[in-house]
This record gives C-alpha cells, sequence and structure tokens, in this order.
C-alpha cells in the first residue's frame, strides 16, 4: 500500500489543534498522518517554529503535506519553517481550518494526491452552510 499526503494543523492553541485532530481522525481515516503544531512548547498559546517543523516532518510519509494553519502567526510561522526548509511537496493551505482539514483528512483517505488534497481543502471555502 502507497502512503497518503500528510495533514499538518497549525494553531495557537495546543488543544484547538488536538481537538480538531481528533475529530479529522473519526471522520477521516487511521491511514492518513496526521500532526498538530498547537501552542508553545511551554504550554502557552502562541505559535512555535520547532513544532511546525517536527509536525511536518512527522506527517510527511513521502506523499506530500498539507499544512493547514488557523489563523495570523500561525500562517507567518508556517511560512517561515517552508522558507527555511522548501520542499515542493509541502504545501500550505488558505482554507477555513476546520472545514479543510476535514475536506482535506477524508479526499487523503481515498490515497489521492497532493495536489487533489490541497484543492479539496481549498474548495471547502465554496461550501454553504446555510
Amino acid at each position: 500500500m502507497t502512503s497518503s499526503v500528510g495533514i499538518v494543523l497549525v494553531s495557537h492553541s495546543a488543544d484547538l489543534a488536538f481537538g480538531l485532530r481528533s475529530l479529522a481522525e473519526q471522520i477521516g481515516s487511521d491511514t492518513v498522518p496526521l500532526a498538530t503544531a498547537g501552542g508553545t512548547e511551554d504550554g502557552r498559546i502562541g505559535t512555535s517554529y520547532a513544532l511546525v517543523l517536527a509536525a511536518i516532518r512527522q506527517a510527511d510519509q513521502g506523499a506530500g503535506v498539507v499544512v493547514l494553519p488557523d489563523l495570523g502567526s500561525s500562517v507567518l510561522t508556517t511560512r517561515a519553517v517552508l522558507e527555511d526548509h522548501p520542499s515542493p511537496d509541502v504545501r500550505i493551505v488558505d482554507a477555513p481550518f476546520v472545514e479543510g482539514t476535514i475536506a482535506a483528512v477524508v479526499t487523503a483517505a481515498t490515497g489521492a494526491d497532493l495536489e487533489t488534497v490541497v484543492h479539496a481543502a481549498k474548495e471547502s471555502r465554496n461550501v454553504p452552510k446555510l
């Protein structure tokens, strides 16, 4: 079996990142590598360069990685990590944090390639709730 695209959740809050990961695991599949980078190393609210880098490395099983940040400095921190450690197989995606994560995980679980997973996450922005 080939590996699936990995998903990294970057949030200011470890609780938010872990909670979304739990939801994604229940809805998605245990075949999708999921990693989180939430909060700082000492448990505070914030975003950690080291945690983002470690999460990307953890989720990378060879099929690429989609990184979904929540807001603000999580985007800036992720961009800094990707500038310092460039890889065409790691993509930061501008998508709603919850909806984009679920779309990415469900799509990755089907065995879709990196571009298809990126597209699914981005398209989640256009799905109305009401």
